[in-house]
């Protein structure tokens, strides 16, 4: 990959500096002082990607990354975002044009992990169309904040309780509200109602509670009428469930959230919905592999962003048995009403278990709710 750094020892530490210079060795790493210099470098060769110190000399970074987005829209677009808390949100105009946001200080294995992630991103999914088609979205969807929030708290201390978790969901009223409604919705109710968050949190269970968020952080993105919104919600809920059921405990989150977000690429502008026949000219790119790449912008683990990718054809995954790729190929077309690779199920030995899957999905639309 070809990177570029914008920004000088005035805005970056010294052994930022050096760290990224010894990259060298793997990528090829190149360092600009300003935007100025930035627009030329960019202008003048491919760049993979760049990425923006918080302060430039002679331009907004939101302003350089705009400009990027103008010249080389398939260059992936980091801003660095000051700051000692790893929870703090960019600012509107950053979200607008940035791919992904890491903090400063920046230790040198978080710039690693990113730059390696996006390096297996572009081997997965090598389509330059694809990659402009992203590129070009005006306003593309930030990460969704509560959720990382939520992944951050859990990861720092596992015995995070009820009470610390309700106080993160209470800061967005909206989405404190869906976990109410769902909380005391027939799946979930136990007779009792439940009015406060804490209460909430301990019925829902945190698999549930993070899948919850995630789902209202990401459906609540513009580009989709309310209703439509709605249907969709609830059917990428319902193959959640569903395909963490599929799975050894030790993959149950993974393939939920993957199967919770294996759709978003239907919320992109210029997407075209790959369920449906292809027109012979067809150019824009198909919902799943979009989806796939927005899910790899954002920094997401590996397995979700193959299994979004090849949620139709689970056969293409490099894991030749039944893991993620193939619980969300299932769980998406029994929540979709859609027709299941049973060939694929033969092949990777699971064929038999259809049918219980399929109960599964049964009940569960029998007991489900809008949520």
């Amino acid at each position: 990959m070809r990177i570029l750094l914008v920004g000088g020892e005035a805005s970056l530490s010294a052994e930022l500096l050096e760290y990224i210079g010894d990259l060298g060795d793997e990528w090829e790493v190149e360092s600009v002082p300003d935007g100025s210099a930035a627009i030329v470098a960019v202008s003048s060769a491919t760049i993979d990607a760049v990425i923006v110190a918080p302060v430039l000399p002679d331009l907004a970074p939101a302003t350089l990354l705009g400009q990027i987005r103008t010249l080389r829209p398939e260059t992936i677009r980091i801003a660095l975002i000051d700051g000692d808390n790893s929870q703090r949100v960019p600012s509107a105009r950053i979200i607008g044009v940035a791919h992904r946001f890491l903090p400063l200080p920046l230790p040198p294995e978080i710039l690693l992990e990113a730059l390696t992630s996006l390096e297996e991103l572009r081997e997965l999914l090598d389509s330059p169309r694809l990659r402009q088609a992203i590129g070009r979205i005006e306003k593309l969807p930030s990460p969704p904040h509560l959720y990382l929030s939520l992944m951050h708290a859990l990861e720092e201390d596992e015995e995070s309780n009820a009470a610390e978790i309700a106080k993160l969901v209470a800061a967005d009223p909206a989405i404190a509200a869906k976990v109410l409604q769902l909380s005391n919705s027939a799946f979930f109710n136990n007779g009792r109602a439940i009015s406060d968050l804490r209460g909430a949190v301990t019925r829902l269970g945190m698999a549930t509670l993070r899948d919850l968020v995630l789902a209202s952080e990401v459906f609540g993105l513009p580009g989709m009428s309310g209703p439509d919104r709605n249907t969709m919600q609830s059917r990428a809920l319902l193959a959640s469930r569903l395909a963490a059921k599929m799975l050894p405990s030790a993959s149950a989150e993974l393939g939920s959230t993957a199967a919770l977000l294996a759709d978003i690429g239907l919320l992109l502008p210029g997407v075209r919905d790959e369920r449906q026949p292809a027109e012979a000219d067809e150019s824009r790119p198909g919902h799943a592999e979009a989806g796939a790449y927005l899910m790899g912008l954002w920094g997401l683990p590996m397995p979700i962003i193959e299994a979004v990718a090849f949620q139709l054809q689970p056969g293409r995954s490099n894991v030749r048995s039944f893991w993620v790729a193939g619980a969300v190929h299932v769980a998406t077309a029994l929540a979709a009403g859609t027709a299941v690779d049973e060939q694929y199920l033969a092949n990777v030995g699971v064929l038999p278990k259809l049918e219980q899957w399929r109960a599964i999905a049964d009940e569960m639309m029998g007991l489900s709710v809008d949520a």
